[in-house]
């Protein structure tokens, strides 16, 4: 027996909440894959609501709502185009009783022939990481295949193709295809681990794998789509672009496998060149930024250029993002700015073709002394300026761009690293203000590598410039917030390549002193570091979000106490 069935795979951005404009996308997609000759369209998890909708699903309202979306979508079958398989969260009964927690599911939905052939609810639900879905989901019951067209479809949601047994009880109950609609989320090097995953599922169980991942900017999660097919031997016959929305026609034919046994194998069809290195870390940035910025309806972003390269690189990703038209920077001089740090910026600017402007914070730092100093003389007599007279300086720059941010109604960028958040060494309500912080997951010798691969190859689909747009003496220079004369990071924290190798040991792995120590770094420096990560919680707890490209951000990712007596051994 022979049959031929043509799948597309729609990887769309949807938007969190937006179910017409959900709706109205996936209508879009499917009318492109009529035209192309499909015959099923498979969507990604919870594609009528995007991924994660959160406690949007506690709410019987927007339950309501996402009903009637997936009743519409199925009526939208009749006309004899391809079916569908969309992902909505699902209220069976309206009349439960109890908190709603308990009775909605994160269901896939294979809809033909004007109506929902059937259903099936998630059962692996994931709750490590950013992910809580056992908070707002039950688990389904253990699946079985839908018939579609002739052809016993499994359909594993995301999770459930991660461990043996949903794929099991799927081939064990007469499934052909595993179909697996996917809201993953980017972090570095899971692309390659998402394949060996499925590679090990098709080896299981003998059948090939669509899997179909969402792509586009939600918070702090990044999906970055990078969809794929497997046949039955573990060959790759299909791999979609990351970081962008795609549409891709399959084809399958089911055969005689000369033992009695029919197979489904699958033509070559897209083979998108996999990205590495850099690449997929710009992108994610890049991809971020612009959704959080458009999807939240700002006219654009303005942020604080210094001449250092953390302000440089994120001007960089803004304006890959966003276009130079988007971007605002705004330069702010003190006593303790130098020459170099003017001309950096300004050349940065330059290059990036955005807008620069300048107004200097003497007035408001002179302005501060005069009130504070009559309060400091009478209660700490005798002290020199310190910290204290630092932080102004920071708070002052960000009066300013909040002021220009309010004015203009564009949304303040954060520019600060992973390495200075981890440690604290950032000013509250200075510079950590704002709306959105581009490297917040970024490592300062990860922010050195983006430049340098930014500066030698132009982002694909980023909207600034070709060639080289950050200076290179931004790139050499000795890192320094200039709020004191000859002031360089250094005199406050371990050189940055000692500094990340500790973090990532203490954030990323969890380890120990002496496992960290046995690494080659010294006992006092580690027991420092680990202080200063400690202690510098409730400033993080303050902080704007921020793209998540490593496998422990600060927020969903990493849980600890801000008050907290375990500050690692003395």
């Amino acid at each position: 027996m022979t049959g031929t069935l043509k799948i597309a795979l729609a990887q769309i951005n949807p938007t969190v909440g937006d179910i017409d404009a959900n709706l109205a996308l996936i209508r879009r997609r499917r009318a492109e894959a009529a035209a192309l000759g499909a015959d099923l369209v498979v969507t990604t998890e919870l594609s009528v609501t995007a991924y994660p909708p959160e406690d949007l699903v506690l709410k019987p309202a927007f339950l309501a709502r996402v009903r009637a979306a997936v009743e519409a979508l199925a009526q939208d079958t009749a006309d004899g185009g391809p079916g569908l398989i969309v992902g909505a969260p699902w209220l069976e009964d309206a009349a439960v009783t109890g908190p709603l927690r308990h009775h909605v599911t994160n269901s896939i939905f294979v809809l033909d022939g004007g109506k929902i052939l059937g259903r099936r609810d998630k059962r692996e639900l994931p709750n490590y990481g950013v992910f809580d879905e056992v908070r707002v989901f039950k688990p389904g019951p253990p699946p079985g295949p839908v018939n579609f067209r002739g052809v016993r479809l499994g359909v594993p949601v995301c999770e459930d193709l991660w461990s043996p047994e949903v794929p099991e009880c799927l081939v064990e109950s007469g499934a052909e295809i595993l179909i697996v609609p996917n809201g993953s989320p980017y972090e570095r090097d899971k692309a390659e681990l998402r394949v060996q995953t499925a590679v090990r599922r098709v080896t299981e169980t003998g059948l090939p794998i669509i899997y179909v991942n969402q792509v586009g900017g939600q918070d702090e999660l990044v999906f970055d789509g990078g969809s794929f097919v497997l046949d039955a031997q573990c060959h790759l016959r299909a791999q979609l672009p990351m970081f962008r929305e795609a549409l891709v026609v399959t084809e399958w034919r089911r055969q005689d496998g000369g033992d009695g046994a029919e197979a489904w194998s699958c033509a070559d069809a897209e083979l998108e060149p996999p990205e590495s290195g850099m690449e997929p870390v710009y992108g994610a940035l890049t991809l971020g930024l612009r959704d959080y910025v458009d999807k939240n309806h700002f006219a654009g972003v303005i942020l604080g250029l210094s001449g250092g390269i953390d302000s440089a690189l994120t001007a960089a990703v803004a304006t890959d993002a966003l276009g130079p038209e988007r971007v605002h920077c705004v330069m702010m001089p003190s006593p303790y700015t130098s020459q170099e740090s003017l001309e950096d910026a300004a050349e940065t600017a330059r290059l990036l073709g955005v807008r620069l402007d300048e107004v200097g914070i003497e007035p408001a730092m002179g302005a501060f002394e005069g009130m504070l100093a009559p309060l400091f003389d009478d209660l700490a007599p005798g002290t020199t300026p310190g910290t204290t007279e630092e932080n102004i300086q920071a708070r002052s720059r960000m009066v300013v761009l909040m002021a220009i941010s309010n004015k203009l109604g564009t949304m303040l960028l954060s520019t600060g690293n992973k390495s200075e958040v981890s440690v604290g060494y950032a000013t509250l309500y200075g510079d950590m203000a704002g709306g959105y912080n581009v490297l917040k997951d970024v490592y300062k010798t990860t922010a050195y590598q983006l430049a340098r691969w930014r500066n030698q190859a132009p982002p694909r689909g980023g909207l600034g410039p070709a060639g080289r747009v950050i200076p290179e003496r931004t790139l050499t220079k000795a890192p320094s917030a200039e709020l004191k004369p000859d002031q360089t990071d250094q005199d406050s924290l371990p050189p940055y390549e000692v500094l990340d190798e500790i973090l990532e040991c203490l954030i990323e792995a969890e380890m120990g002193v002496e496992e960290i120590v046995a690494r080659g770094h010294e006992r006092d420096t580690v027991n420092r570091v680990w202080r200063l990560l400690e202690t510098a919680e409730y400033k993080r707890r303050q902080a704007c979000p921020g793209v998540k490209i490593t496998r422990r951000a600060f927020g969903k990712d990493r849980r600890y106490p801000i008050t907290n007596a375990f500050k690692g051994p003395a």
